[in-house]
């Protein structure tokens, strides 16, 4: 192929089946490729990709000239493979400019500003390996040691010792519909499934947990588990102290909201269905690991608008 017949298969490789691909790139323009040259063309530049991408994919002077808070997402969902399921993880760094000041009440319909830059990765690797790849990106692009840099998660472990290790300077933010999912789980076992007294209960400590603080939330659940003599009900409550104690530091919802900025992780979720989901859970898709890592790279680049900047410097 010529090297925009290439870019072309390529393109059409990372964005749909091989097979579809392949129909479509004739449908388009006429351009008769195979569905398994498509594969390897796709597969080759990936592997490309990802090298680009953790040593010079994203220029520094662009990033120092995009306005925004610096913002760092993470999450994982799995994809299968030929050894079975597993967890492709997700990272992606952002900046933000800050909304307008939002009081508590209004968390759930306030409307943030887009980012104006962003650079997203994945792999199929283990937490270690991949929280290995933050420190050089977020150093690249300003941010030595997380230093100015938010970190947006839901409550899950290895993401959150990840980021102690490898962005110990950033300032950590746990989803609060992570933890609304959370309240409300104990608030059923508590008060019964679908009854009013759960919603109002879980409502109303998120109200106080999102327009006080943490501290005072945990006091109060801490104080209402020494009155309950139900070994379930102490069981769900102890559960959500446990997981609202762990996360302490990531709870204070409501001083980021006077600044403007994100208390969700809603951009890294949107970013799995649609780098991951859409393009590596497709029907009766069975990957290698190495090969869904190919074509994750390429789907990161389509993402945050890096293709051009990825060929360009691959045709220089």
């Amino acid at each position: 192929m010529t090297p925009q017949a290439r870019r072309l298969a390529v393109l059409a490789g990372s964005s749909w089946s091989f097979d579809t691909a392949s129909a479509r790139l004739k449908q388009f323009c006429g351009l008769s490729v195979s569905d398994q040259t498509i594969r390897r063309a796709t597969e080759a530049a990936g592997t490309t990709a990802q090298r680009w991408m953790h040593q010079r994919g994203g220029s520094p002077p662009e990033w120092e000239g995009s306005e925004g808070q610096g913002e760092f997402y993470t999450d994982g969902t799995c994809v299968n493979t030929r050894q079975g399921w597993r967890e492709m993880r997700l990272g992606v760094f952002a900046k933000r400019p800050a909304g307008e000041p939002a009081s508590p009440q209004r968390w759930r319909d306030r409307k943030l500003p887009a980012t104006t830059i962003r650079a997203a990765f994945c792999e199929m690797a283990d937490s270690e390996t991949f929280g290995g790849r933050w420190a050089p990106l977020a150093e690249r692009f300003g941010w030595s040691r997380g230093q100015g840099l938010r970190a947006y998660a839901d409550g899950a472990k290895w993401i959150w010792r990840q980021v102690r290790e490898k962005l110990p300077l950033s300032e950590c933010v746990v989803d609060i519909f992570h933890v609304s999912e959370h309240i409300h789980n104990c608030a059923r076992t508590l008060y019964g499934e679908g009854s009013e007294s759960a919603r109002s209960w879980a409502e109303g400590h998120i109200e106080s947990l999102v327009g006080t603080n943490p501290v005072a939330v945990v006091k109060r659940l801490t104080v209402q588990r020494g009155t309950v003599r139900s070994k379930a009900h102490r069981k769900a409550l102890g559960g959500l102290l446990g997981y609202l104690t762990a996360n302490l530091d990531g709870l204070w919802y409501r001083d980021r909201l006077r600044r403007g900025e994100p208390i969700g992780s809603g951009l890294v979720e949107g970013a799995c269905k649609t780098i991951i989901g859409r393009r590596l859970k497709a029907n009766s898709a069975r990957w290698l690991p190495r090969n869904a890592d190919a074509v994750g790279a390429l789907a990161c680049l389509l993402y945050d608008n890096r293709w051009d900047g990825f060929w360009n410097a691959r045709a220089a």
